[in-house]
């Protein structure tokens, strides 16, 4: 992990949110704790099943891909 890249995220969103809040412009991500800890679970399952190699081909599923 790139730990200057993840800094930089962190201090764009600072900087991002205080510019929302300060325009009074609602920010585009959950404002309270369980809607933060629902995106913390989101990644989280999507680094389980990336270690486990689980893996679908949903275009094929749906015969939509050739």
């Amino acid at each position: 992990m790139n730990f200057t890249l993840t800094v930089l995220a962190l201090l764009t969103g600072i900087i991002t949110g205080g510019l929302f809040h300060s325009l009074g412009v609602p920010i585009p991500a959950p404002p309270k704790l369980p809607g933060i800890m629902g995106i913390i679970g989101i990644y989280l399952g999507y680094l389980i099943v990336e270690s486990l190699g689980w893996s679908i081909d949903l275009l094929t599923k749906l015969g939509i891909s050739g």
